[in-house]
Formats: C-alpha cells, structure tokens, sequence
C-alpha cells in the first residue's frame, strides 16, 4: 500500500479555465490523471488537502467528485478556502462514492494509518493581534487540536499523519507547528500555494515534523509519493 498526495486540483465545475493562470494550466486535469493511473493502485491512499472544485453547491460539484472518484486508490478529502461547495458534513459524505472519504474536525484510520487535519489559515504576524485573520486562525487551531484529540483516542499505536489546506508555518512564523511538535506528528502535508510563493514554502523537517508541499502546480501535475519513513519524497 502506497500513499500519496496532491493539493488544489481547481476541477472546472464552471468550466472554469485554469491557463488564465499560466500556459502549463491548460488540461491539467487531464495529465494528474493520466499520472494518477500510471502511478496509483486501488489499494493505495490518496490525500487531497482542500480546494478540490470551484463547484458552489454540493450539487455543481457532484462531475467532479465523481472524475476523481473513478480514479484509482481510496481518497481522503479536507477542505479548502475555495470550496465553497463543501457545506454540512454529513451531506458531503453522503454525496461520495465508495472509497472516497472527508475529514473535518474528526480523524479517520485505514490501514496502519490515521489521518487528521483541518483547513488552517493565514498566520498573523505580531501586529495583528486584533484582526479577523487572528480569529479564524484561533479558530482552526482549535479545530486541528480536536481532530488530533479524535486521532490519538482511535490511533492504538497506528502512524497519524496530518492534512492541512494552508501552509502550517513560515520561514518567520511557526503557525500551527507548535501543535504537530508537541503532538509528535512526524508527517504534515499541505497546499494551498501556487506560482511564485512555492519558492518560500516550507519543505522537509522541522523540529521532527517532516513537511510535505503538494499543490499540484508545484508537482508538475503529478501526485506525490509520501515516503513515511524518508523526508520530503516526490517523485
């Protein structure tokens, strides 16, 4: 059993077309699958840390969960800042198909693994301590302490590996890293950045928690191959 990540796959639900963000844009889609099925096997895991489809409604995203769905592998999905598609939870898993599962304030096994997470947010620096962004970050701190609080009730000596939609520290600020140090989190994956920030993204290990970028622009529209017991491993 192998496992697997990409970030960010922007699935054109309003035939939205993605090369207005640069000429390697144009069919995206179509080469992380053509990868994806070269690559991934159905009992392998994929991960895919949030903003999955420009859908609106759960409804509108319903063609492209299904695209993804007829991919091999089994699929864990965390949200991100533009699924807006994404609403109750309940509905969301109702609504995937066999093997395609989403986390949100809970953690899940399969296999020897459980994995847990939450959407994250912009790390405010010092000077905001009074601003939105320091609430919504509060907010999903908490909600990440949550999911690991269900992870390690439901782990029984099994590896817990960490999705996050927003990058979980900075070269400057430490983010949410705190909380996957002081957890003993060995493996975070996340997404979120795209063009020129990936330069400054964070990668390999810090502190003991070995940071994975996955968005798939970065990847060259490939998924990567989370090796468990090395460090930052695409292929």
């Amino acid at each position: 059993m192998g496992l697997f990540a990409i970030s960010d796959l922007h699935l054109p639900a309003h035939k939205k077309p993605m090369d207005i963000f640069g000429p390697h844009w144009e069919h995206h889609f179509e080469h992380i699958a053509e990868d994806w099925r070269a690559r991934v096997t159905p009992q392998d895991i994929v991960l895919l840390p949030g903003d999955f489809s420009w859908a609106m409604t759960l409804e509108e995203a319903a063609d492209d969960i299904a695209m993804v769905g007829a991919l091999p592998g089994r699929k864990v999905l965390l949200r991100g800042n533009h699924d807006y598609w994404w609403n109750a939870i309940g509905r969301v898993r109702r609504a995937l198909p066999e093997g395609m599962f989403a986390i949100q304030n809970d953690a899940l096994i399969l296999d020897e693994y459980v994995f847990a997470g939450s959407r994250g947010w912009v790390i405010p620096s010092e000077r905001a301590e009074d601003s939105d962004d320091l609430r919504i970050y509060n907010r999903e701190r908490m909600r990440l302490n949550m999911s690991l609080d269900t992870a390690e009730r439901i782990a029984d000596g099994r590896e817990i590996v960490v999705m996050m939609h927003y990058p979980p520290l900075t070269n400057q600020l430490a983010g949410f890293s705190d909380i996957l140090k002081q957890r003993g989190i060995r493996h975070c994956v996340y997404g979120h950045l795209h063009g020129a920030a990936l330069g400054a993204a964070v990668r390999g290990t810090v502190d003991g928690v070995t940071y994975h970028q996955v968005s798939c622009d970065g990847l060259g529209f490939k998924v990567y191959h989370i090796d468990l017991d090395g460090s930052d491993a695409a292929d």
